[in-house]
């Protein structure tokens, strides 16, 4: 079969299917909020494929190329659909074996009056990553925290910045993350290398928002009791509690640091996970199988039934019931959803010459390596300013620069940082963007109210700029 060239497009042929696509994705979220996530933003990218597949007609473009392309794009991100399932699997096993649950156990422990403020950086850092969900870490630990910030007469904007600037950190860190497989998926790196590349940023940007809380801790005349009594009692009448669990992640966090391929850790993660349920969970394991008693069959099809599908652990407490529920291999589709759909727009703006032509267009501004950092940047945010959606604000300026950052030698981890730290992050400190709608609707605090005490998220992409200009922490390609 013959090898056809590109076609030469125009910037505004370029242009056009990516307008169209963010105009319709921000009507899109305004009609549907949050339930936009669940296929109708995927729905969209697929229309503004077919703009996109209208502007490659014109210029010549067979369907057979566009397809071509098509599966070219969707071949790279075996890897991580792959892991995005494992990832589902592992959060599972962890909730019924009861790790993510001693995990929450020991870290609510750490909090005291006299540093409240970093102890729920702390605290919602430690439950972020173990879930791998800054909405669920508001939703469940966040609303007992500005409650217990409340009884110590703490302004809430205050308390509430440090919820969101924990959960933030964690959900950045995890590797059960959606936005965290989502951004490297975009770029074109893998998931460990991308968190370990992350740290450079992310660890500096918490380290001073720490030291900053601190500060502010000082000054706070705190009154009444922290008492977390209730939430620890309602987790240990509901799990079996001990160190021990934490052999498994530890053994994970070896096998990451020895360089394992990630799908054979979090295999390993998700197995050992099982067999530790079984141990240690055991009556939780026959409930989840819906069963009477533990047998070989009642054994395999809870453990399975966490690995695979939805799960849950009823406590007395409610603000834990949330926080206890696991949707498996299945709860991962609607992202896996969302990466086709935005290969396929990607795949056929890449047919047409159209991803060519913007990053021409975009090299051709950003000379510097840091004008290219500053363009992605700023490209994350307003796509969070008009799409409204931060998973959009990874995909689309992921799709739109990997070319740019690869004519520029740098590697694609630069790409998937600069995504995170301008991208994710940033979501929240915008009234009108789902994170900010939810999380200021959750937390009952105005986005207004905890904007400027939600230091850590806008640090992250001053900080990301800041590496990008004195040229530190920034990876070459290496051929």
């Amino acid at each position: 079969m013959q090898q056809a060239t590109k076609p030469t497009i125009t910037l505004w042929e370029a242009l056009l299917p990516v307008v169209i696509l963010v105009l319709l994705l921000s009507f899109n979220v305004t009609v549907y909020g949050d339930d936009a996530l669940g296929g109708s933003n995927q729905f969209i990218l697929l229309i503004g494929a077919a703009v996109a597949a209208i502007v490659g007609f014109r210029n010549k473009v067979t369907y057979d190329q566009m397809i071509e392309a098509i599966g070219s794009n969707l071949k790279s991100t075996t890897g991580a659909i792959l892991i995005l399932l494992f990832v589902g699997a592992l959060a599972g096993t962890w909730l019924l074996s009861g790790i993510i649950p001693a995990m929450i156990y020991y870290g609510l422990q750490i909090l005291h009056p006299s540093i409240f403020l970093p102890a729920c950086i702390a605290i919602c850092a430690i439950i972020s990553i173990a879930t791998g969900s800054s909405w669920t870490t508001s939703a469940t630990v966040g609303i007992a925290l500005i409650g217990i910030g409340r009884a110590l007469e703490i302004p809430v904007g205050m308390v509430a910045g440090a919820v969101i600037s924990g959960a933030y950190f964690g959900d950045k860190l995890s590797p059960l993350s959606d936005t965290t497989n989502l951004a490297p998926a975009m770029a074109g790196s893998d998931l460990f290398t991308h968190i370990r590349y992350m740290t450079h940023t992310t660890v500096p940007s918490i380290i001073i928002t720490l030291i900053v809380f601190l500060i502010l801790g000082f000054f706070q005349n705190t009154s009444g009791a922290a008492d977390t009594d209730i939430l620890l009692t309602s987790i240990k009448e509901s799990f079996t509690i001990n160190l021990g669990l934490f052999l498994v992640p530890v053994l994970v966090i070896f096998l990451i640091i020895r360089k394992t391929p990630p799908l054979a850790a979090l295999l390993a993660g998700t197995l050992l996970g099982g067999l530790f349920a079984l141990i240690f969970q055991p009556d939780l394991v026959v409930k989840i199988a819906g069963a009477t008693t533990l047998s070989v069959i009642s054994a395999y099809q809870g453990v399975m039934n966490a690995i695979i599908g939805d799960i849950s652990v009823t406590t007395s407490n409610e603000l834990l019931n949330d926080l206890f529920s696991s949707g498996g291999m299945k709860g991962m589709l609607g992202t896996i959803w969302l990466i086709v759909c935005a290969m396929v727009f990607g795949g056929i703006m890449d047919a047409i010459g159209g991803l060519q032509r913007l990053s021409n267009a975009l090299l051709s501004i950003a000379q510097s390596t840091f004008q290219l950092f500053a363009s992605t940047a700023a490209s994350c945010v307003v796509i969070n300013l008009t799409a409204s959606d931060q998973y959009l604000s990874i995909v689309l300026p992921g799709k739109m620069f990997n070319k740019a950052f690869a004519d520029k030698n740098l590697a694609p981890e630069n790409l998937s940082r600069t995504l995170e730290d301008a991208g994710t992050v940033t979501s929240v400190l915008i009234p009108w963007n789902t994170c900010g709608a939810y999380q200021s609707g959750v937390l009952g605090v105005g986005v207004g109210e905890y904007f400027i005490y939600a230091i850590f998220n806008w640090l992250s992409p001053i900080m990301t700029l800041i590496y990008a200009y004195f040229g530190i922490k920034i990876k070459k390609i290496v051929s």
